[in-house]
């Protein structure tokens, strides 16, 4: 649950780390968690997050990591009054979450490509499906990271998980494509004993 000013808005936490006394992992261990986190920068060194319970424990974990390296870092709750200063910060976060989710639906058509071509040299094989399976799957957990930091619902998220749908749909398609073709090439006394093999060696049920 988000703690929340009495006219309704949003509080902040302010993070500043420093790590200059620290090893030099803990920089790029502490850049990486803020990033993942969705923290935006106001400068060096200097970054907001919503005051949420989940964000406020893994930002307490992190700032006691870095302190236990020799680091230096404080964290503050701030109230923002100033009404076109919170739209504007609103508006930041959005800003960055879109970027990322720009980046879904850039590359969403790369395996929608795939697909169609090996559709078109009629190779829906088992080892295709398998290998964008993967694709898929990576995409949905990349989308998957950036909706747990799109604290407030930035406009991008739509368009990429529509994106994401289309992929696992073509996919689907591909699959049935797949499961046709070895009906029709092969008798079922033909099929291979597939009883012993992994689980990510056997073609998954259509959903």
């Amino acid at each position: 649950m988000s703690s929340e000013t009495a006219v309704g808005r949003e509080r902040f936490l302010l993070v500043s780390v420093s790590t200059a006394d620290a090893p030099a992992a803990t920089r790029v261990r502490v850049w990486r968690k803020l990033r993942s986190l969705g923290a935006l920068y106001l400068q060096q060194s200097v970054c907001l997050l919503p005051d949420r319970e989940a964000v406020r424990r893994q930002v307490a974990r992190l700032l006691a990591s870095v302190r236990a390296d020799g680091g230096t870092v404080r964290q503050l709750t701030v109230d923002i009054t100033d009404a076109t200063e919170y739209a504007q910060l609103i508006g930041e976060f959005n800003t960055e979450r879109d970027v990322e989710y720009g980046e879904v639906v850039e590359r969403a058509p790369d395996l929608l490509k795939e697909l169609e071509t090996e559709t078109t040299r009629g190779n829906a094989t088992y080892a295709e499906v398998e290998e964008s399976e993967a694709d898929l799957e990576r995409f949905e957990k990349w989308l998957a990271k950036i909706a747990v930091r799109d604290y407030f619902h930035a406009p991008g998220g739509p368009a990429a998980r529509e994106a994401v749908e289309r992929c696992r749909a073509a996919l689907a398609a591909f699959e049935d494509a797949a499961i046709a073709a070895q009906d029709g090439t092969h008798h079922p006394a033909d099929q291979p004993d597939t009883s012993a093999l992994p689980a990510s060696a056997t073609l998954r049920a259509v959903e």
